[in-house]
């Protein structure tokens, strides 16, 4: 079996869990909600929820380790069409023609994705990771990054912008660094279990750990912002299609992952994303709307039991995925309604 098979499987799979994980969540919070008893977070149906979410993340993170990033990215779709058919089936939501669209539409894009995208790239080493660090086309595409993220982030705090577009690009610019990381940790990981060589003795591979961990925080710090501001409606395909971009542009300049990608396969990637954006936007738009005022990622913020009348009924992909985005996403904004 080819590799690359191998971190689709791992992906899907992970991608899956994360929507059954939701769909839990969501099933606990409206079943406290109506009873009004204990908090929703003392509930051993949540917490196991909780767990398939942290194992759908963790294959997330191994499938980079198998499968380019501009391949894995993407079907972080594959949880919002699940958990959609979950909550029709299970939760008895409505199932509206637009979620049949979205859900056809979706399913195309992803099949093209999985045909036309970059199926083999280079084993990621210590030694491909620090050339790569040091690559012109990564030095010009980081200090572009910088710039836009500081422009942003002034925009944002220092002039009282709180649109929606400018507080997503803020996540998904830390998003392509948390994708670089990512994939650098969980191929170098990849390549010790394997025993080919080990790389856990190189100082770059717990530098880029560390901008895992710092780039993830930052994401989901301004995620979570937003999921106070915007519904999540209006987010959970925005983040998608931005998410998966930066992933995209991040695997295309830093691990040179479409070199060598005839061009009929590059339109037709292209053309699977499309599908798949629009699948996500029309399947998330149709979705209650609630408005939250706070979102808790943390496990250490336990929420009080005013926190727990309202359930978010709309799913994440998320971003995402991933990994970060989709956690907060999924986990964070869990019924807020205070």
């Amino acid at each position: 079996m080819e590799i690359y098979i191998l971190g689709i499987i791992i992906a899907v799979s992970g991608n899956f869990l994360i929507s059954i994980s939701l769909n839990i969540q969501k099933y606990t919070h409206i079943r406290q909600s109506q009873r009004g008893t204990k908090p929703y977070y003392t509930s051993r149906l949540w917490w196991c929820g909780i767990l398939l979410m942290g194992l759908g993340e963790l294959g997330n993170f191994a499938a980079y380790g198998f499968a380019p990033a501009s391949l894995i990215a993407p079907l972080g779709c594959v949880s919002v069409i699940a958990s959609a058919v979950i909550s029709v089936v299970f939760l008895k939501e409505t199932l509206r023609a637009s979620d049949l669209l979205g859900g056809a539409l979706a399913l195309t894009g992803t099949y093209l994705l999985v045909t036309f995208a970059p199926h083999s790239a280079p084993h990621v080493t210590a030694n491909m990771v620090e050339r790569c660090l040091i690559s012109w086309q990564f030095l010009a595409y980081f200090f572009f990054e910088v710039v836009v993220f500081c422009i942003l982030l002034y925009l944002y705090k220092c002039r009282n912008v709180k649109h929606i577009v400018i507080v997503m690009l803020l996540v998904a610019l830390l998003a392509s660094v948390t994708v670089i990381s990512v994939k650098a940790v969980s191929g170098m990981l990849t390549e010790t279990i394997r025993g080919s060589h080990l790389q856990l003795t190189y100082p770059i591979f717990y530098i880029m750990f560390v901008v895992m961990v710092v780039s993830c925080a930052f994401q989901i710090k301004f995620l979570n912002e937003a999921m106070k501001m915007f519904d999540a409606t209006e987010i959970v395909p925005i983040n998608y299609v931005f998410f998966t971009a930066s992933a995209v542009v991040a695997g295309i300049l830093f691990y040179e992952e479409f070199y060598g990608l005839s061009i009929i396969y590059i339109i037709m990637f292209v053309c699977g994303c499309l599908l798949a954006f629009t699948g996500v936007f029309l399947i998330a738009r149709t979705r209650p709307k609630i408005k939250m005022d706070r979102v808790f990622f943390s496990m250490g913020q336990i929420p009080s039991k005013r926190c727990t009348d309202k359930v978010q009924p709309e799913k994440k992909e998320s971003k995402h995925g991933a990994l970060a985005s989709k956690l907060v996403c999924n986990s964070g904004t869990q019924s807020e309604d205070t």
